[in-house]
């Protein structure tokens, strides 16, 4: 089985510069690097936690179908919050409409920084490609 690297356009300058891929698969595992919130249009942080947690959300969903897979092929979630117990409330309901049944498994960590001071969540899944398929 061949590594196969996953970006996305236009995640491609972010590979160059910043030397990781939105994504990793080797056969059907898919290993997505944890996404944030930020607004590609202007390449800021959205304002608060709904809005942060819905890009970063896009930003797993637009790499796992890179790759070939989808959000229902998630097994393993994993994000991170630098407010854990404030934040759970505005971010769940944002989690279930992008994983809405057949839930992965799930760890939040508290963080007390991401990559900048404006980012309230990163999210990180590992998928296998053609599982969630009902």
């Amino acid at each position: 089985m061949k590594r196969q690297l996953i970006n996305p356009p236009p995640t491609e300058a972010m590979y160059d510069r910043l030397h990781f891929s939105q994504a990793t698969r080797v056969g059907d595992l898919v290993w997505v690097s944890g996404q944030v919130g930020i607004d590609a249009a202007n390449l800021r942080p959205a304002d608060g936690m709904e809005d942060q947690a819905r890009l970063a959300f896009e930003g797993v969903k637009t790499a796992l179908e890179a790759a070939g897979a989808s959000l229902t092929d998630i097994v393993e979630l994993t994000t991170f919050h630098t407010d854990l117990r404030g934040d759970m409330k505005e971010f769940s309901p944002v989690k279930d409409e992008y994983l809405p049944d057949r839930y992965p498994s799930w760890t939040a960590v508290g963080v007390t920084q991401l990559a900048l001071p404006e980012l309230l969540v990163e999210i990180r899944a590992v998928a296998v490609a053609g599982s969630g398929d009902h």
